[in-house]
């Protein structure tokens, strides 16, 4: 398991334990735009000549499972970005994207 797939299972499992006032406080909110920005990152790798697509708004309690996804898309496309996991690229690939879930997760207040 790498950096950005455990931070992105401890805020998703994090979301998901949060209750529905929190969600609709701004956590929700949090959540969705980092996982569209994630998403967004592993598109941008997977096919760098395409538009990206915005990952839709699917309500409050899909939220983690989006994170979840699109975190995980994003540590698949970095592990087969050219170099591999172990390229330098990727390792800072990594850690920007684990240091935006670590910000998400502080606005989220978890």
């Amino acid at each position: 398991m790498t950096p950005l797939s455990t931070a992105v299972d401890r805020l998703a499992d994090r979301l998901r334990a949060l209750p529905q006032s929190r969600l609709r406080a701004g956590a929700a909110a949090e959540g969705l735009a980092l996982a569209r920005e994630l998403s967004l990152r592993a598109q941008r790798l997977e096919e760098p000549d395409t538009l990206p697509r915005i990952m839709p708004d699917a309500g409050l309690f899909v939220v983690a499972d989006q994170v979840a996804v699109a975190g995980h898309d994003l540590v698949h496309a970095l592990e087969r970005a050219p170099g591999g996991a172990g390229s330098g690229r990727t390792a800072h690939g990594v850690a920007e994207a684990v240091a935006l879930v670590e910000e998400a997760a502080g606005r989220c207040g978890v």
